[in-house]
């Protein structure tokens, strides 16, 4: 369905720049948490671990509040953007008066749980290939030859999906569709600017939530907590409108394309001393002889040292170890299987 040549209609920069600042978002937010993970891996190890999980959540409670609120993600509402039906004629409805209940949990759905799931995806093709380059499983296993399938495919199913958004914007700019994105017609929504109507609307809806008067117990409780939802989110949302260009800054920094670069900019430091031994009940248990392994307590096998500590293992005892934990066995330190360095010795 061709796009209506109207003035409600958001150029494709900004559909695709409100999309781009979440992105840039959660890399930034899981760099500051992996180094309070990397400060103190007994307090807050758990916040890099579950970082995913924790994010999906709070990024839900924001997308259901401004949906509810503005009739628009996070995002969409930052660049003056709000939902409506596809149905929806000339008559626009106020950004106030929120999406139907079907749209709006096909929305909430699309824009918390879709990203979510393909991250997870992504973590999982990695350590699929990581142990299919290292042979972790026998040759001959059913698994190994499902996986491999599995990774023989995936290149494929993402190209589709990347080349689908593509093709999607590409009738978007050539005013052949209404969405910039499959996810909004999967939602049955379409993107428009907030007009002056809607700005007036919004004020007047915050204004007089403040200014109104409950008198029950339970209304003043929904009414706090509103109130709280409303602040976290205004807060949020002048906080990046202040930290935007910073957060795409550390985006840029922290992105795999740019690693090469950093590497050639800065020294590899030499790894601290592990200052949180104490704290780890192992680190009493550290064999006196180097060529024993800390975990397995046995001569070591093909060793590997973690870039994050320095301290050396036998390579499938540290591999089963921080793919389970994601830190180091001795000090802690959050640690992912990139940070494995597998030693030779000469006579090897």
């Amino acid at each position: 369905t061709a796009a209506p040549a109207g003035g409600d209609r958001p150029s494709v920069f900004e559909a695709v720049a409100q999309d781009s600042l979440m992105a840039a978002v959660k890399p930034a937010l899981q760099h500051l948490v992996k180094l309070l993970a990397e400060s103190n891996p007994a307090r807050y190890g758990f916040l890099w671990r579950w970082f995913d999980e924790i994010y999906v959540l709070l990024d839900l409670l924001l997308q259901q509040h401004y949906l509810a609120t503005c009739s628009a993600s996070f995002s969409e509402n930052f660049y003056s953007l709000k939902r409506i039906p596809m149905a929806e004629g000339t008559q626009l409805p106020l950004a106030t008066a929120g999406l139907p209940k079907r749209q709006h949990w096909k929305s909430l759905l699309l824009l918390v749980l879709v990203p979510y799931l393909k991250g997870k995806l992504e973590k999982l093709v990695s350590s699929l290939r990581e142990e299919d380059e290292y042979s972790i499983h026998p040759p001959s296993s059913s698994w190994k030859r499902f996986y491999k399938a599995f990774l023989a495919a995936y290149p494929f199913v993402n190209m589709t999906w990347e080349g689908w958004f593509l093709i999607q914007q590409l009738c978007y700019i050539l005013g052949k569709a209404q969405h910039h994105s499959p996810m909004l017609r999967l939602a049955g929504v379409r993107l428009v600017r907030l007009t002056a109507e809607d700005l007036q609307a919004l004020e007047k809806k915050f204004s007089g939530a403040t200014s109104s008067q409950t008198h029950s117990f339970t209304s003043r409780v929904q009414s706090a907590v509103r109130k709280a939802l409303s602040a976290v989110a205004f807060s949020l949302s002048t906080g990046l409108s202040v930290s935007v260009f910073f957060l795409q800054f550390l985006d840029w920094w922290y992105s795999s394309e740019n690693q090469e670069a950093i590497k050639s900019l800065t020294a590899l430091p030499t790894p601290p001393p592990p200052v949180h031994l104490d704290h780890e009940p192992s680190s009493a248990l550290l064999p006196k002889l180097k060529t024993v392994c800390p975990l397995c307590r046995r001569v070591r096998v093909n060793s590997t040292a973690l870039s994050t500590s320095g301290f050396v293992f036998c390579y499938r005892c540290v591999y089963t170890y921080v793919k389970t934990h994601q830190r180091c066995p001795v000090t802690g330190y959050a640690t992912e299987l990139q940070h494995l360095v597998k030693l030779y010795s000469p006579e090897s």
